[in-house]
């Protein structure tokens, strides 16, 4: 926070940019020259951008909402059907430069301010809509029981084919899982899809990219399988399992809570000042897939928002690494819970600080004690302190500063470039690493310098 209000670094918006093309179009658009009537307050910032056409375009970037839980909000006359577009990235990297065309504290222009009043309005708008949802209440609750018995015996005849289907698999033998091809598993994965068990067509699809993935793929292939009978039993037994544990089985078929429906269920939330650890995107063609991980600095407590967007188009929650928000957030049932929905924000972002962090050891058995409650999680979130980077022939690993322990990095990880940098950051020394630890290994995903504590993203 300064005189200039709270200014993203030029990675937290980079960090935005909904694919490669729009960062590298948008830093274009990162320096003075073409911008013009720029502002900005502690809510929004805005410009006139000069295109190809005799009028500018007409940029505002909400960068805060205390009401809003769906982050940035992004306006443009541009015809770029991408959010945010390379003139709202322009815009935000000179205002995050600390440049003094983007001058603070003042009122917007009305352009901007009717967009501005008219997203507000909107937002409040959605909140009131989420009342009369609260409770589960339907137009026809008879109706919604009925459709939610319906897709719970179709999951249940889905996890039953596929149960048959595994143990076909074991009878014929695994080797033969490798002359088969993509196809089957495909075919088998549609199937669960038809059964409304998007969970369980997820894990066949993994478990098609096994057979000829390299040496000791069979072994992989067993165990893979094993979880999944492991999940298709519970959920046959479901009524006879505890009810966190139920919905943890709930979520990994498929079945989960409505975002709105859980923020007006009458859960408690947990309000914290919640730092963000890490933003990663992913994208299956279709579909974008956003995580982001927050850790209570109160509480301690970790926590995971999903949001998903079109292609094209960056989702909607957008939380650049490195800000502490003091925030509400609701927990999604489970053994372990870890995904949460974004609540109301009390105050605007503030940059934070490196969070505090553990050893290797602990961190192993941070990753232990929550597939102790929940055998079907791949990773768990931690942050590790004063360990050190180091290439070596069989992989990089991540050693605890005093040479007593050492994690290895996940191997899907070798072929990205942010190891080096992380490397880079590091100088040789020992620094606090972000990332998810699982039984690959551990990936990565943000590190503070020792020299500036600044968060960076790798």
């Amino acid at each position: 926070m300064t005189q200039q209000g709270v200014r993203w670094t030029v990675e937290q918006v980079l960090a935005l940019a909904p694919d490669a093309a729009s960062r590298k179009a948008g830093s274009r658009l990162g320096v003075a020259g073409p911008w013009s009537a720029t502002g900005a307050n502690g809510e929004a910032v805005w410009g006139l951008c000069k295109g190809s056409g005799s009028k500018p375009y007409q940029t505002v970037v909400a960068v805060h909402d205390a009401q809003a839980a769906a982050g940035p909000g992004y306006k443009c006359s541009c015809p770029s059907r991408k959010f945010p577009c390379k003139h709202a990235l322009g815009l935000l990297l000179l205002w995050a430069e600390g440049a003094s065309t983007v001058p603070y504290g003042q009122d917007p222009p009305e352009w901007a301010g009717q967009w501005l009043e008219g997203r507000r309005q909107r937002t409040g708008q959605k909140v009131a809509d989420a009342a009369p949802a609260s409770g589960g209440r339907s137009a026809d609750p008879a109706a919604a029981r009925r459709r939610a018995e319906l897709r719970a015996e179709g999951i249940a005849a889905g996890a039953a084919e596929l149960e048959q289907r595994l143990i076909d698999l074991l009878h014929g033998g695994l080797a033969a899982a490798d002359g088969a091809g993509y196809a089957a598993w495909d075919e088998t994965a549609a199937r669960m899809v038809d059964a409304k068990a998007a969970g369980l067509a997820a894990r066949v699809r993994e478990l098609g990219t096994i057979p000829s993935s390299g040496a000791g793929w069979p072994a992989r292939l067993l165990e893979e399988c094993a979880l999944l009978h492991l999940l298709i039993r519970a959920y046959l037994g479901i009524s006879g399992l505890p009810e966190p544990l139920a919905a943890t089985v709930h979520a990994r078929v498929g079945l989960t809570t409505d975002t709105a429906d859980l923020l007006a269920g009458g859960q408690a939330a947990v309000r914290d000042r919640w730092l963000v650890l890490a933003q990663q995107d992913s994208s299956d063609g279709k579909l974008t897939t956003r995580r982001i991980w927050l850790r209570g600095e109160g509480s301690g407590r970790a926590a995971l928002l999903l949001s998903y967007g079109a292609a094209g188009a960056a989702p909607p929650l957008a939380l650049p690494t490195g800000l502490s928000l003091d925030a509400a957030l609701t927990f999604y049932p489970g053994s372990r819970p870890l995904r949460a929905a974004l609540g109301e924000q009390f105050t605007p972002p503030a940059p934070g600080t490196a969070p505090p962090g553990s050893g290797v050891e602990k961190a192993l058995a941070a990753y232990g004690d929550g597939l102790r409650e929940d055998p079907w999680l791949d990773t768990w979130p931690v942050v590790l302190s004063d360990v050190v980077p180091l290439p070596g022939p069989d992989g990089w690993q991540l050693a605890d500063a005093a040479g007593d322990a050492a994690l290895p990095v996940d191997p899907r990880c070798l072929g990205r470039t942010g190891l080096w940098q992380l490397a880079s950051v590091s100088g040789g020394g020992a620094l606090t690493v972000f990332g998810t630890c699982g039984h690959r290994g551990f990936t990565p995903l943000t590190a503070w310098s020792p020299d500036t504590a600044e968060a960076v993203s790798l």
